[in-house]
């Protein structure tokens, strides 16, 4: 037997087998394993190489540690010792302060030379240095802050004012928002669901383009309807709107239309696309009420697109046809149940919560 040679055994081949067939392991464990089975089965350190796509070295410390120490020994990460820092702790404390945001300009904060910037705060300051080692600076959370303004004010209490108003059928309350999905088809057939198993797929998919969803949701009747199209261009949403009109609610003497600020909603884009007598046959029949600026929540279209996300398109949907047979089976299902949405947020909620933006005669 040449040096490092890996003979294993039954039951070492079988542990091995298990590792790389039944995917729940660590990558890195899976590549061992293969490592020592293709060196089991005679194959060279260089052909190894080829096949998994990993230097020669991890092939050759990968068989040494098993003739070494043995089979979990070879499997696992081998434990490297800890480095020793090159920063004092004054040299740290200025790092983590920077990631941090703490030196912003005029605050008193550590120097990378070992001083500190603005002595007259050192004691105040230096604590909440030190606490700010466990924190994880690249980490970000983004959300839309908005610029609450008088304007912001008022088309918010608009839109709460609308939603208190009783259902009238005659005048239908109907919000809407589009939302765009990928087509992801499988690179290979996954396997099928078995039990005590989820259904597995394949890491790697084909890229099959893109479409877009207009959604209208009429919350009080519990009634959504959803039209897929290839884009949503200015056309696309002028075609949307006609079908709203004409075709969901043509007994409406009026719709009270909730939407946001996308350049497409606008009155331009009938006009652009039927011509100006149609686009004021369709816009009479449209009350265009447009949240603020960073405002969208107040859209309950948002609502009823983050519920069909989860319960139809969390997957991997490969063509047009199958995106629109989902659609309609999850849409007939949701309005058979005449699942409405019950909005709590009224505008005296919105006057305590904005108080401070308000005149105190209004905030309370």
């Amino acid at each position: 037997m040449t040096k490092h040679e890996i003979k294993l055994t039954p039951k070492e081949r079988k542990r091995l087998m298990s590792i790389v067939t039944k995917g729940v392991n660590k990558a890195a464990v899976i590549r061992r394993a293969h490592i020592l089975l293709k060196s089991n089965e005679g194959k060279t350190d260089a052909e190894i190489s080829g096949l998994l796509y990993v230097s020669e070295a991890t092939v050759r410390n990968t068989r040494v540690r098993f003739c070494q120490e043995g089979l979990e020994a070879a499997l696992e990460e081998k434990a490297h010792p800890p480095r020793e820092t090159k920063l004092n702790d004054q040299q740290e404390a200025y790092l983590v302060a920077v990631g941090t945001g703490a030196l912003d300009d005029g605050l008193a904060g550590p120097t990378l030379e070992g001083g500190w910037r603005g002595e007259q705060h050192f004691s105040r300051n230096r604590p909440v240095v030190a606490e700010k080692k466990g924190l994880k600076p690249w980490r970000v959370k983004s959300w839309c802050i908005p610029q609450v303004t008088a304007a912001f004010l008022q088309r918010m209490e608009a839109i709460l004012t609308l939603y208190q108003q009783p259902y009238d059928p005659q005048h239908p309350q109907v919000c809407f928002d589009e939302k765009s999905v990928q087509l992801l088809a499988d690179s290979r057939p996954p396997l099928s669901v078995q039990p005590g198993q989820v259904r597995r797929q394949d890491y790697e998919y084909k890229r099959q383009g893109t479409r877009n969803l207009f959604l209208f949701v009429d919350p009080q009747a519990g009634q959504r309807h959803v039209l897929v199209t290839q884009r949503r261009t200015k056309t696309d949403c002028a075609h949307a709107l006609r079908y709203l009109v004409d075709e969901l609610y043509p007994d409406a003497e009026w719709i009270d239309l909730v939407l946001d600020n996308l350049n497409t909603h606008i009155y331009h884009a009938l006009v652009e696309t039927f011509g100006k007598p149609e686009a004021d046959r369709i816009a009479a029949r449209l009350r265009f009420h447009y949240t603020p600026p960073h405002g969208s929540w107040l859209n309950m279209a948002e609502i009823e697109l983050s519920i069909l996300s989860r319960q139809c398109l969390k997957r991997r949907i490969p063509d047009e046809w199958t995106l629109g047979t989902e659609i309609v089976a999850w849409e007939l299902a949701r309005n058979a149940a005449s699942v409405p949405i019950h909005w709590s947020f009224t505008v005296a909620d919105a006057r305590h919560v904005f108080a401070e933006f308000y005149p105190e005669s209004l905030a309370c």
